[in-house]
């Protein structure tokens, strides 16, 4: 019964979540409540309510840490866009025609969010793009092709996506091999979204900005924070390779240094001035509520795991499909409604390394499926839930225009994948 009702819960938050533009409520909303309803649903079922607080606060370390990331990063793009730090990147990019500007990010997504992360990568293109672009309705189509590319981008890399990061650091993967089995599967999943999306723009050529105003002074200081914040963002993953702490601290003491840069480049101006530059505005000028928004929905999901749902469903995959790839494409699919994290969590529950030694096909595939599957639906990752925070995406139109593209790519990274171990090439 408890089961019952808390997937009922889960649902008609999810839909709520989903038809936001009808019902006209902000996606914050029914996501908290669900949130709060799903905790408050585990606890009156008869847990004790002193273990049921502490897994709480053991799920909201793990949520805080990532919101505190998200934080971080979303600050320090601001903080570059206030100093009109992307004006340099737009100024080099000569593409006239809008296929060849999208497959070009899409490209430099892929690769970025393998060296920083799919999340931040995704803050960090969809913010360029909405300096290159003018019509809405290309930002939208770009920035569900910056999801897809991201997400791809992440899964073949250990630091690029978390549930790469959860197997290597489980044992699971190591991480030249993961680099080069999932190479080739993880390009597809990007490229055939990216070409099909280019058919759509074939001919269009983009509308030129006009021509910038800003001072020498102006891009100078442009120049310093723009290649300051990008240089901490890549020095984040750095960070906690060295140290072994969790990324957000590495974000921290990233945006720590780049409130003491912001500080020093602006003390000598009028306060009144100074203060359009400054770190404490560039938090009032992010998306707050998609962080509460992602709040909740993760913690909805946290009360799933708690009670044993999301494991559950893992043993009775594993019991009804006997099949690696269906599996593994499965729990892909389903990355795409529920967060990865714990679906990871379970498999790597579930199947000890006597089963799946290191570098087993099996483990390999997971990484690929749930780290690019969550690419079908606009919540489904955390590259999503940022970029539909900057964009204000409807969850909708995500869904039929780009929800199918992603299904296309993930099919065939799987085909690949499959193919590649089939005739041995690594």
């Amino acid at each position: 019964m408890v089961t019952f009702l808390l997937i009922a819960v889960f649902v008609i938050g999810y839909l709520a979540i989903a038809f936001e533009h009808p019902l006209q409520l902000n996606k914050a909303a029914p996501a908290l409540i669900t949130g709060v309803l799903c905790w408050t649903i585990y606890l009156l079922q008869g847990t004790d309510p002193h273990t049921a607080v502490e897994e709480l606060m053991h799920h909201l370390g793990e949520i805080a840490s990532i919101l505190f990331f998200l934080l971080g990063a979303m600050t320090i793009v601001e903080l570059i866009d206030s100093h009109n730090g992307f004006e340099i990147i737009t100024e080099k990019i000569t593409a006239t025609r809008k296929s060849s500007l999208l497959l070009l990010i899409a490209a430099i997504t892929f690769f970025l969010s393998a060296l920083l992360d799919n999340l931040t990568t995704a803050i960090v293109m969809t913010s360029l793009c909405a300096k290159i672009l003018s019509d809405k309705e290309d930002k939208l189509w770009f920035a569900g092709m910056i999801v897809i590319a991201a997400n791809a981008g992440g899964a073949w890399s250990p630091l690029g996506d978390v549930t790469t990061t959860m197997l290597w650091i489980g044992g699971q993967i190591t991480a030249l091999n993961i680099i080069k089995q999932l190479f080739l599967p993880s390009l597809v999943v990007g490229i055939v979204p990216a070409l099909l999306i280019a058919r759509r723009f074939a001919g269009q050529t983009l509308i030129l900005r006009t021509q910038s105003t800003t001072t020498a002074t102006e891009k100078k200081e442009g120049s310093i924070i723009l290649f300051s914040g990008l240089g901490f963002l890549v020095f984040v993953p750095a960070f906690k390779t060295i140290t072994h702490l969790p990324p957000f601290m590495g974000m921290l003491l990233a945006l720590g240094c780049m409130w003491i840069i912001t500080t020093l480049l602006h003390k000598r101006k009028e306060a009144e001035l100074a203060e359009k530059f400054t770190v404490a505005k560039a938090l009032q000028r992010i998306d707050s509520s998609s962080i509460l928004f992602f709040l909740g929905i993760l913690l909805a999901v946290a009360a799933l795991q708690s009670v044993g749902i999301l494991t559950q469903l893992a043993v009775f995959l594993s019991t009804h499909l006997q099949n690696d790839y269906l599996i593994g494409a499965t729990l892909g699919v389903l990355s795409a409604l529920v967060d990865n994290v714990p679906l990871v969590a379970a498999s790597q529950g579930m199947y000890d390394l006597a089963t799946y030694p290191t570098d087993h096909a099996f483990w390999e595939f997971l990484a690929l499926t749930t780290g690019t599957g969550g690419s079908m639906i606009i919540i489904g990752s955390a590259a999503g839930v940022a970029v539909m925070g900057i964009e204000k995406i409807d969850f909708v139109w995500y869904l039929k225009k780009i929800g199918w593209l992603a299904l296309l790519g993930f099919l065939g990274g799987i085909l690949t994948f499959i193919l590649q171990h089939a005739l041995h090439l690594y």
